[in-house]
């Protein structure tokens, strides 16, 4: 597509940059289990958050867990005994429901090739509600034949052209032992070795990748084969954990061991919360936080990284990423971390080739379903659909364009180098935080102690060469707009819904402050706005 011709844009009388921002918060979207896209809710949300957010791909868990039906090796009785098959067969109208779905929508599946089947697990129900199996096959060679069987099969479903599209991640967090993983940092590489094979035998041109594994960490828990707790105790003990030397898990010891074998690695995935659990001396285990830029200089460690490696090539992919890796946090409800994510996302754009948020709905059943519309879900909008701060956020950022006009510490001022249109996203996040970042809280009345820090921001910019007369909108998400998680405290905290109180929550979770901003005649347009502590202010043409 040509670019569009346009008059030079000039802002505060200067050009653009000539920089490109990489969008990397829609590049890929978290989810929570493959079964939970089977229901009506998930799917509607799912929609949402490819129209509204602009989502391009989507990972979850649970591809081959015991819901999907996929691996079968008994055919069950119902009230009978279970009927055990002469061999095992594959069966995937389930996941035909699910990937319909992702692939309609013109979405790619970025797929994680787990967990184990009980069938094949050599230890079950090692994580989760649901009773996830995270442990070495039993048998390799019919790990193999269900992982080339499933390629195969959306080959032949989808076409060649479209899941050479795909990305094929291998496993997720085989460093936390025993819950995401039963066996050794050996037996994981083995794993990713053997099936990364296989999909490439299918076609070599199928993108596979790993280790995907959990965090930074700044000591020596990982350096051998299974986690070494003792290590961590000066970690627990630290009183300054960002005076720390944090490093990737495993991703080092992982190329070496592909080099060494001529394995296969088109991308590189981990996940980097900026949190960590440190085991002390005594046993205990200890909660971190991290300062408030640790993804980008962890990212910026693992892009040298790479460089030096014998993958130099391969992509970067941050298949998870929160404010914490916490289903029951309570500031993922709130406008603090909203003004958080955006200010990260911003910051981390040219760093990767993808940072997915983790997660977009609150359907999501790690831990059971949620107590309450406010339960400190990871999503971007409540089992109900309402939106979360977070969902703004990421609609601002969804709205930038490519071109860069304007970059400062407090946001962006962009243009969309294909239709022309200007968008921009400022960030009050308080300097008198200290560079630390919102960390997390078991309550939300815990996290109203962050609405006290900061003052106020001016943005003022003057934007020359618009069309005359066109209009703009100017958009706050702050503490007074938006803020629907603190609505809900105000009626009480109920656990459970009437239709009037989620209708009234609705209407507060979308009623941010929007101003009409008018180019001059002259096409000119003067923004000068004044935006309160926590604050996100987006610009964006009248639609």
């Amino acid at each position: 597509m040509s670019l569009v011709e346009t008059p030079e844009i000039l802002v505060d009388g200067r050009t653009g940059s000539g920089s490109t921002l990489h969008h990397v918060w829609n590049q890929c979207a978290g989810a929570g289990r493959a079964n939970e896209a089977l229901r009506a809710d998930w799917q509607a949300h799912f929609a949402e958050a490819v129209e509204r957010l602009g989502f391009r791909s989507v990972r979850f868990h649970g591809l081959f867990h015991d819901d999907m039906f996929v691996y079968r090796d008994t055919y069950g009785g119902g009230f009978g005994p279970d009927e055990a098959l002469a061999e095992p067969v594959h069966t995937f109208s389930y996941v035909d429901k699910v990937f319909d779905v992702v692939v309609d929508a013109g979405v790619v599946p970025f797929v994680e090739l787990g967990f184990m089947p009980r069938g094949l697990a050599t230890t079950t129900e090692t994580v989760f509600w649901w009773g996830a199996h995270c442990s070495p096959p039993t048998d390799m060679s019919r790990w193999l034949a269900l992982v080339t069987a499933t390629v195969e099969h959306w080959v032949e479903r989808y076409g060649l052209p479209e899941v050479r599209r795909w990305k094929f991640e291998v496993w997720n967090e085989p460093n936390l032992v025993p819950h995401f993983w039963t066996g050794t940092r050996s037996q994981y590489f083995e794993l990713y070795e053997q099936t990364a094979r296989a999909v490439k035998a299918v076609d070599g041109r199928l993108a596979v990748g790993g280790p995907s594994t959990s965090v930074f960490v700044p000591d020596a828990r990982y350096a051998g084969e299974t986690e070494d707790r003792s290590a961590e105790h000066a970690t627990a003990a630290a009183q300054d954990v960002d005076a720390l030397d944090w490093r990737p898990v495993w991703i080092e010891e992982f190329l070496t061991w592909c080099q060494e074998r001529d394995v296969p690695v088109d991308f590189v995935s981990t996940h980097l919360y900026p949190t960590d659990f440190a085991f002390g001396a005594n046993g205990e285990s200890v909660s971190i936080s991290r300062y408030a830029d640790a993804t980008r200089d962890d990212l910026v460690r693992l892009r040298a990284l790479l460089a030096d490696s014998a993958y130099p090539h391969a992509e970067t992919h941050i298949t998870e990423w929160s404010t914490s890796p916490s289903s029951r946090d309570a500031m993922h409800d709130t406008v603090f971390a909203a003004t958080y994510v955006a200010r990260a996302y911003l910051r981390c754009a040219g760093l990767a080739d993808s940072i997915s948020y983790w997660t977009f709905t609150d359907v999501f059943e790690e831990g059971g379903a949620g107590i309450g519309p406010f339960h400190g879900g990871f999503g971007l909008v409540t089992e109900q659909g309402i939106h979360k701060p977070t969902f703004h956020a990421l609609a601002m950022l969804a709205r930038l364009g490519d071109a860069v006009l304007l970059a400062s510490d407090s946001g962006v001022l962009t243009r969309d180098s294909t239709t022309g249109d200007i968008a921009g996203l400022f960030v009050n996040y308080p300097a008198e935080m200290g560079g630390q970042s919102v960390g997390s809280a078991a309550t939300h009345e815990q996290t109203r102690a962050l609405a006290g820090i900061g003052t106020d921001l001016v943005v003022r910019h003057t934007i020359s060469g618009l069309a005359p007369g066109s209009s703009y909108v100017m958009e706050v998400l702050d503490l007074q707009h938006g803020d629907v998680c603190e609505a809900w405290r105000r009626l009480g905290s109920p656990r459970n819904l009437s239709r009037g109180q989620e209708a009234h929550l609705r209407r507060v979770a979308d009623a941010l402050d929007r101003t009409e901003l008018i180019a001059s005649r002259d096409g000119v347009l003067e923004v000068d706005i004044t935006i309160a502590p926590w604050a996100l202010l987006s610009l964006r043409p009248l639609s």
